[in-house]
């Protein structure tokens, strides 16, 4: 008897904990008891509340040349501060660098530097001219198909933290393959916005203004080597029209934005408009000294994937790593902006193969159609029960009720989502819960037929059921674990919806219904049941 009112309290307290799990999803909590109730809702998967599809590619082609410009550039610097004279630094074919020295007597020098600092680069060839020594030095092939995969994983964390700051519920970012993602986003609202966002590289840059050479004789064609062109797109927000800026760039970046920690949205007071305020790591913030201690009055251009934003005449040196980007902006684009510079740039370009959307008619029908195939189930196990096992089945299907709430107040406790796969998911479980009765059932049914008393054949029927019923339930359960782990998207949601079912179908089955039995046999002096 003491052991039966530990029990009933126990899961008396199992069964409320799940019941306050589950009651926001389908009733609105009253105020105030926010911070001593759950709030979170099961979340409804792409497939069941509408939102968009991406599969994007990451150019992994690009990082590898933009670390290579990187790495051209990084031994142009360490020529000059070793003294080697040299002609030029720069990056042929897809992965190969070729450095024309001035001095043959220095390649040894230049071999050294090679060894110590650039430990990827191996020498493939060399030629020796009238005026020095040309090296072409070629990526070592480990570590450019390293570059390609740090590349995409790198792309995969960025779009995630934009994503997240965009505000998206349960979305869904995985790796598809070596260069490609996965991005599933329930619920959007704006899906163009969300996809420049994703694709916006943002790659952020500092660069001077060129001002001893002429725009004009720039646009004509006449572009210095060491200059570029690229404009400022202004679009008048009453008219739509926009308007294009030309500016003679240095081509050299004096820094980038992965020295920023920081971008925030703040309000002009002197014109009431919105801008971005960028603060960088301490090493940023003296290199930013460093530049405009250099260049006052000269025009600093503030570079947005190849959009000159502003392009201010340094007045002063800036100390303190702080800096601004202003440029007429409507207060969502300064929140986007804001939002990928966060987020860093991405390594890459990106380029989407594939854009789905899923209405909110088309997941509404979807939802409708999984809860009914689940009901017309439900109810067809219910009667059968009934019918099979009279008030026996009654109690067995207690515990089917029961097991769909534990299994519901699992998906909302651990925030999980819930799929039309997971909705199939369910079906299972109601299918097995019920399977497990019935060999419970049977081996009773055997027992009583043999004469044994009705607390003995629930003795029996339990114990010797329990070791196939958990047999049954444990493999099913690696597999779905398997299937977790190593699935996406539909897979994962079926997997998630049959672990928690499979463990609520082992309490509800044996410890719940023979919980019920117990009662009536040991409590209330029962000597036959209905079976």
């Amino acid at each position: 008897m003491q052991s039966m009112k530990w029990r009933s309290l126990l899961y008396a307290a199992i069964i409320a904990v799940a019941v306050v799990y589950l009651l926001p999803t389908f009733v609105k909590m009253p105020a105030g008891l926010e911070k001593y109730l759950p709030q979170d809702k099961i979340s409804l998967g792409l497939d069941l509340q509408g939102g968009m599809h991406l599969v994007i590619e990451v150019e992994t082609e690009k990082a590898l040349a933009n670390s290579l410009d990187r790495y051209a550039s990084d031994l142009e610097e360490y020529l000059y501060n070793e003294k080697i004279p040299f002609d030029s630094v720069k990056v042929i074919g897809a992965n190969s660098i070729e450095a024309k020295i001035t001095e043959a007597d220095a390649r040894e020098r230049v071999r050294q530097v090679l060894q110590k600092n650039f430990p990827m680069l191996s020498e493939q060839k060399l030629d020796e001219t009238k005026d020095g020594v040309n090296f072409t030095l070629l990526i070592n092939p480990v570590e450019a198909k390293q570059l390609k995969k740090t590349a995409t994983e790198q792309a995969l964390e960025t779009i995630r933290n934009r994503i997240d700051q965009f505000g998206v519920a349960e979305p869904t970012i995985q790796l598809q393959g070596e260069d490609q993602i996965v991005i599933q986003l329930p619920g959007i609202k704006d899906p163009k916005r969300a996809i420049e966002l994703i694709g916006k590289t943002a790659l952020l840059e500092f660069k001077l203004v060129d001002e001893s050479n002429s725009v004009e004789d720039a646009l004509k064609g006449d572009i210095p080597a060491d200059c570029e062109l690229l404009y400022q797109r202004d679009v008048n927000p009453a008219t739509g029209e926009v308007k294009k800026t030309p500016f003679l760039l240095k081509k050299k970046t004096l820094l980038t934005g992965d020295r920023l920690v920081n971008a925030q949205v703040q309000i002009d007071s002197r014109f009431n408009e919105p801008y971005v305020s960028l603060e960088f790591d301490s090493r940023g913030g003296k290199i930013f000294e460093r530049i405009t201690a250099k260049n006052i009055k000269k025009r600093l251009a503030i570079i947005l994937d190849n959009n000159v934003y502003s392009a201010p005449v340094i007045q002063d040196r800036i100390a303190g790593g702080n800096a601004q980007i202003t440029g007429r902006f409507a207060m969502e684009e300064a929140r986007d902006l804001a939002i990928v510079l966060r987020a860093g740039s991405l390594p890459a370009p990106v380029k989407i193969l594939e854009k789905r959307s899923v209405g909110p008619s088309l997941g509404q029908d979807s939802i409708s159609q999984g809860i009914r195939a689940m009901l017309i189930g439900c109810l067809a196990v219910i009667i059968f029960m009934i019918l099979y096992y009279r008030l026996s089945g009654i109690v067995a299907n207690c515990a089917l009720v029961l097991n769909i709430v534990l299994l519901l107040a699992a998906l909302a406790g651990v925030k999980a989502t819930l799929t039309l796969p997971g909705l199939a998911g369910i079906v299972l479980t109601i299918g097995m819960a019920v399977d497990a009765n019935v060999l419970i059932y049977e081996r009773i049914r055997e027992e009583l037929r043999n004469g044994k008393t009705t607390k003995a054949a629930l003795d029996t029927g339990y114990s010797r059921a329990f070791m196939t019923i958990f047999d049954s339930n444990l493999t099913t359960m690696i597999s779905a674990i398997f299937l977790f782990q190593f699935g996406t998207g539909p897979v994962k949601g079926f997997a998630v919806t049959l672990i928690f079912g499979l463990l609520a179908n082992v309490f509800t089955s044996v410890a719940v219904t023979r919980l019920i039995f117990d009662y009536f046999v040991l409590q209330r002096r029962v000597k036959t049941i209905s079976i």
